[in-house]
């Protein structure tokens, strides 16, 4: 059997070793030069994900073929935060660390807090991590054993109040999955517990570093590559093993047709409907981000970095209305002689294209003038990356697809799209979501999904 897998980001190129891990020949679409998807990066400087959680995910996909995986060593603190009367705050695994910095009531409640996300998470990884998206039946056992605990009737605001510096500390977590914190349910809470309890991990040379040595073990297992591939379309047949399911036989390049047993999508979603024909549903999307991708002209030190906005909920407030916030949160990671720095925006589902494109210049002036008062670095050279350069690899710059608004918005799209009984989604805009081991879950586990479906 032949598979194509399309799509050389994390999630793809696990999905291309499961592949191959089972025998069928496999080749992997991307069309970019090389592979990393949004963690493809700009001369060494990152683009997307600077760290690493749940490291188990990457071991266990190397050791699948007895290869050891990229070093990882742990960080702490794990991030320091930065508020503008001048508080920090730098949270460590050990809690006695990391208590000493806060009061006592900050203490007891960042303990309630920590413990909540761990029962979340707990309850929920077995459902909604670690295996193929649930059924209705798995979702009413989660419902009779944990759901209550997930305090469904309960916002992630009201859950996590805690005073004017360990909410919006807590709340934050949720933009990890493309939230606004302020429309986001508590179950998404348990994100804390997998930075905070289960810490930060960081690889010499970055999230690019990982995806080139996915690269390398694919290469060595047989898989093959084509880069500065661009995929326009699926062909479609009507017949095919299972009686009235639709399945797909060909994808169309502007370098021609490949046949195909089978199709591993491993981009957006949206992207792969637009290549079917399929309406984009009518729903909201998640957020993009505004980034300054920065050469330095001397190292500085590995660190992680938040710098929170005047007022929280208003640059919140700000995003949901369709607007450049004018005080954004700074996500800033600083890496030897490379910085990125990033805010939260509105996709260009809210933004206008062609004001966004106006006004870029002057919004990365104005957060260079930001980072220079609050970190100043020796910046040799610098790029933005607005929405509209995100919009490459993810529908309208939502870098995570649907936003998880609400207690069935937290829930991801499944693998399938359109019944089509070859092809299967993964990525991080369907199950379980996004991040780097959440994508490598996705294309490992659904590869093998689709392994089953088709009985092999």
């Amino acid at each position: 059997m032949r598979a194509i897998v399309i799509g050389a980001g994390f999630a793809g190129l696990t999905a291309a070793l499961r592949l191959r891990r089972w025998g069928l020949e496999t080749l992997l679409l991307d069309k970019q030069e090389g592979p990393g998807g949004k963690a493809i990066g700009w001369d060494g400087v990152p683009t997307g994900p600077t760290v690493l959680t749940l490291p188990e995910v990457v071991r266990s996909i190397f050791a699948e073929f007895g290869a050891e995986p990229p070093a990882m060593k742990p960080v702490s603190p794990l991030t320091r935060y930065h508020w503008p009367d001048g508080r920090e705050f730098a949270p460590e695994l050990d809690l006695e660390a990391t208590a000493a910095q806060l009061s006592p009531q900050e203490t007891q409640d960042y303990r309630r807090l920590l413990g909540e996300a761990r029962k979340l998470y707990e309850g929920a990884k077995n459902t909604f991590l670690f295996a193929e998206p649930p059924t209705l039946s798995k979702l009413a056992r989660y419902g009779l054993s944990d759901g209550l605990q997930a305090h469904p009737l309960l916002s992630l605001p009201q859950l996590v109040e805690s005073g004017p510096y360990l909410t919006p500390f807590f709340l934050r977590f949720a933009t990890y999955l493309g939230a606004n914190p302020y429309q986001a349910p508590a179950v998404l809470h348990n994100i804390a517990w997998v930075e905070l309890g289960l810490g930060v991990y960081h690889l010499e040379g970055g999230m690019r570093a990982l995806a080139d040595a996915l690269y390398q073990l694919a290469k060595a297992q047989g898989v093959e590559f084509s880069f500065g591939t661009e995929v326009t379309g699926l062909e479609t047949e009507t017949e095919g093993l299972f009686p009235g399911m639709p399945y797909v036989d060909g994808v169309l390049t502007p370098q021609g047709h490949f046949d195909t047993d089978l199709v591993v999508s491993a981009t957006d979603r949206h992207f792969t409907l637009g290549w079917l024909g399929k309406p984009v549903p009518d729903y909201e999307l998640g957020v993009a981000g505004f980034a300054l991708l920065m050469r330095l002209s001397e190292p500085v030190a590995l660190e992680h970095r938040i710098y929170f906005s005047r007022d929280y909920r208003k640059e919140w407030q700000e995003i949901k209305s369709g607007s450049l916030s004018t005080d954004p949160t700074l996500y800033l990671h600083t890496d030897c002689e490379n910085a990125f720095l990033l805010v939260n925006t509105p996709s260009l589902q809210k933004l206008e294209r062609r004001k966004l494109e106006a006004e870029s210049q002057n919004y990365a002036q104005m957060l260079l003038g930001k980072l220079k008062s609050l970190h100043p670095l020796p910046i040799a050279e610098w790029k933005a990356m607005s929405p509209i350069d995100y919009s490459a690899t993810a529908y309208q710059g939502a870098l995570y697809g649907r936003a998880p608004h609400g207690l069935l918005g937290a829930l991801r799209p499944n693998w399938t799209v359109g019944n089509l009984q070859n092809l299967v989604q993964v990525g991080g805009t369907v199950h379980p979501g996004g991040g780097v081991p959440l994508s490598l879950l996705s294309g490992w586990n659904g590869a093998g999904w689709l392994l089953e479906r088709l009985g092999r």
